[in-house]
């Protein structure tokens, strides 16, 4: 089975530079936007990790640009779940054009940190093989 959301992001004015285009670091937060989306309707949000004391940050994050995207461009994100044995959570991101065509891809990979202490988790935690089994992966 594969998981994936489309989030729609409107380009804002603050987040273009001069020359009118988006600066590059934002579509990183297209990518976040993705994932927030993602985690709302699957049940994987970062509220749902921190209910059980797990964070998980980013530690690695691709991205290819193709076409630039200007103020009041409409995209949609389309985040994909990429399942994974090891304790990592990895995802695969489009940014398309309201005409289907392709802006940006990329993905990124989140590991699985204790709350308080960071500590590394070397293996899924339980929530997680819970929610993977919920969606037959």
């Amino acid at each position: 089975m594969k998981l994936q959301e489309r989030t729609e992001v409107v380009v804002r004015f603050n987040e273009t530079d001069p020359l009118g285009i988006v600066w590059h670091g934002h579509y990183v937060r297209y990518f976040e936007d993705g994932r927030e989306g993602f985690g709302k309707r699957y049940g994987l949000g970062y509220l749902d990790c921190y209910k059980h004391e797990i964070a998980i940050p980013v530690v690695s994050l691709q991205c290819d640009y193709r076409k630039p995207l200007r103020y009041g461009d409409v995209v949609s994100v389309e985040t994909s779940f990429l399942p994974k044995n090891a304790a990592k959570i990895e995802f695969g991101y489009r940014i398309l054009r309201e005409d289907g065509e392709l802006i940006a891809s990329g993905s990124s990979t989140q590991v699985f940190v204790h709350i308080r202490t960071f500590q590394l988790q070397l293996t899924n935690p339980e929530f997680y093989e819970v929610w993977k089994r919920k969606w037959g992966l």
